[in-house]
């Protein structure tokens, strides 16, 4: 495992609650790629 992984290990062992944060950052993230990926259709005129 590198340094900075063992780091951001640490974090969270001492910060719980930043889990739960993350967790939801990571889901929001992937819920807006989602969305953008499905507004890319785009309808030309008649």
């Amino acid at each position: 495992m590198s340094q900075e992984s063992a780091q951001v290990r640490e974090f969270l062992e001492e910060n719980p609650k930043w889990i739960g944060a993350l967790f939801t950052a990571m889901l929001l993230l992937s819920q807006a790629g989602t969305v953008a990926a499905g507004s890319a259709n785009t309808l030309t005129g008649p």
